[in-house]
């Protein structure tokens, strides 16, 4: 992302984890931020032009953003385990940054696929008392995944024209939860030529 970001590997059920790091260029950074990539099945990894955005927004937000490549991608080992598996992977990125920057909240913010990943992740962090500050859920999988509720703070981001997790579906998982979803028009699943609405309204919206 830039020349700054730093690769690290840590030790996961399945193997060694890959994942980056970006940190605030000034200043202690003020929070931890948690990123997860689309699907590993299906040409996801820490890279994706979402993640990327959604990286490069927290560290905007003066946050240590951390990425990782699920068990099977990249130089990450172990095989696909269907979001669960990937849940752990995610709990131990967050074990190690709460170990190295011990005390800062931590956000959670994943596109597609990584949208179950966190959210299922606040689930086992909210039972053991320690939920994340907030969440920001891009391109949200609902409908194709089962995805726990949500706090009613949390940032839900989706495309008007996504093929991929259809809108009416998000609206459906969103609506016994009363929570708002942001349309940006003409997005598709990948947001192209549209990544500038994500960086903007999680922005502008994170410390509302």
């Amino acid at each position: 992302m830039n020349a700054q970001t730093q690769t690290f590997f840590i030790n996961g059920s399945a193997g060694a984890l890959e994942c980056k790091l970006d940190l605030p260029s000034e200043d202690a950074p003020r929070g931890i931020a948690l990123v997860a990539h689309p699907h590993p099945l299906y040409g996801g990894t820490m890279d994706n032009k979402v993640a990327q955005t959604l990286a490069r927004t927290f560290v905007a937000l003066g946050y240590a953003s951390a990425r990782m490549n699920f068990r099977g991608v990249g130089a990450s080992e172990g095989t696909h385990d269907a979001g669960n598996g990937e849940t752990d992977d995610m709990l131990a990125l967050h074990q190690h940054m709460l170990a190295n920057y011990p005390g800062l909240p931590v956000a959670l913010s994943g596109f597609s696929f990584g949208t179950v990943v966190q959210a299922r992740l606040q689930q086992r962090l909210t039972a053991d008392g320690a939920a994340a500050e907030r969440l920001a859920l891009i391109g949200t999988a609902a409908g194709k995944w089962t995805l726990p509720d949500v706090p009613a703070n949390t940032i839900l981001i989706h495309g008007e024209q996504d093929d991929t997790i259809a809108l009416t579906d998000v609206m459906d998982w969103a609506r016994p939860q009363d929570l708002p979803v942001l349309v940006i028009p003409g997005a598709d699943h990948f947001f192209h030529r549209k990544l500038h609405h994500i960086k903007q309204l999680v922005t502008a919206l994170w410390h509302r």
